[in-house]
């Protein structure tokens, strides 16, 4: 096997899914971690090129529809994937890329 086919098998085992990313959401009360989560999410949209838009939800009652306990929280495809923590750039990516 050469080096080249290698790194193929080695990318076709560990390629994410090819979900389609088609709603995020940021779901915080408006504090100042709330605000770096969705800074930190818009910035990885951005520089994963992808389309679409950040919403962010501040409403109580569409908060604990995600059953979010703790901010800020993040959600991708309508699915809680984070809370409790503001996450970096580079982990939002890893939600979303």
């Amino acid at each position: 096997m050469s080096i080249f086919s290698k790194k193929k098998e080695e990318g076709c085992c560990c390629e994410k899914s090819n979900v389609e990313v088609k709603n995020i959401k940021v779901l915080g009360l408006g504090c100042k971690s709330c605000h770096q989560m969705l800074e930190n999410t818009q910035q990885a949209v951005k520089e994963l090129n992808l389309n679409v838009e950040v919403e962010y939800i501040t409403e109580l009652e569409k908060i604990m529809a995600y059953g979010a306990m703790s901010m800020p929280g993040l959600v991708v495809n309508d699915k809680l994937v984070s809370v409790g923590k503001v996450l970096k750039c580079d982990e939002v990516k890893k939600y979303i890329g």
